[in-house]
């Protein structure tokens, strides 16, 4: 850590603050995830603030880990390029960004169920409920409309993936070793193989990870690359 840039290291020393002030505020009855997780738009929960510290909270450890060695890993590199300010911009706008479009996938998603799902408690929870052309029981509708408003949005990911994104954009042709692969491959292709990943798993799969807050991060963080680009405002070789 001693030759990590400030930026970089600050950011990495935030979230783990972060993390293990959740873990004491939690053993004395506050849930930080909760208070500074991203809320639903929607729900009681919901504030602006949320936008921003969303991303410095975490689920566990796993989680916050393999979140800041990806920081430290590509973030320092990318910080060495641009500047801190720069990169400090960069990392803050494509989280929040991320957030955003956490958001508005929701509100297309859940939108059409929400003012019929929040009147379901007063039904058998086996009782079979039709709701704009979807069937399921009132238990299962229930659970959904606790999960949107209820349960926050945590993590760095978005973050993340945009400086994913951005090290691909920059080292296209660089080559990475990454757990499980044999081999290493382009930065390039990896960057396309984890956005083709995230969006038929945000499109199909119900596990539960914000996979369009992934999407949302390496969109903002390639637009914004291109709009340097074509502002020839980006110092550096790579955007010659």
């Amino acid at each position: 850590m001693n030759n990590t840039p400030p930026v970089t290291k600050n950011l990495i020393i935030i979230n783990v603050l972060c993390f293990f002030a959740a873990i004491v505020a939690e053993k004395h009855g506050i849930d930080l995830n909760d208070v500074l997780g991203l809320h639903y738009f929607e729900s009681d929960k919901f504030s602006l603030y949320q936008l921003f510290t969303y991303m410095f909270m975490h689920s566990g450890f796993e989680h916050i880990f393999f979140n800041m060695f990806a920081v430290w890993m590509f973030g320092r590199i990318l910080e060495t390029v641009w500047g801190p300010q720069r990169f400090l911009f960069y990392y803050v706008l494509c989280g929040m960004g991320a957030g955003l479009v956490q958001e508005v996938t929701q509100y297309i998603e859940f939108a059409p169920y929400m003012a019929d799902m929040a009147q379901l408690s007063t039904y058998a929870s086996d009782a079979v409920i039709p709701i704009n052309g979807t069937t399921h029981t009132a238990a299962q509708w229930l659970t959904m409309y606790d999960r949107v408003i209820s349960v926050p949005t945590v993590g760095a990911s978005g973050a993340v993936y945009a400086i994913l994104m951005a090290f691909g954009m920059l080292f296209p042709n660089q080559e990475i070793f990454i757990f499980p692969l044999p081999m290493p491959i382009k930065a390039k292709w990896l960057i396309i193989g984890y956005f083709v990943i995230e969006l038929g798993m945000g499109i199909m799969s119900n596990d539960g990870i914000a996979h369009f807050a992934h999407l949302g991060g390496m969109i903002f963080g390639f637009i914004l690359i291109m709009y340097w680009r074509k502002k020839g405002t980006q110092h550096g070789r790579y955007f010659r």
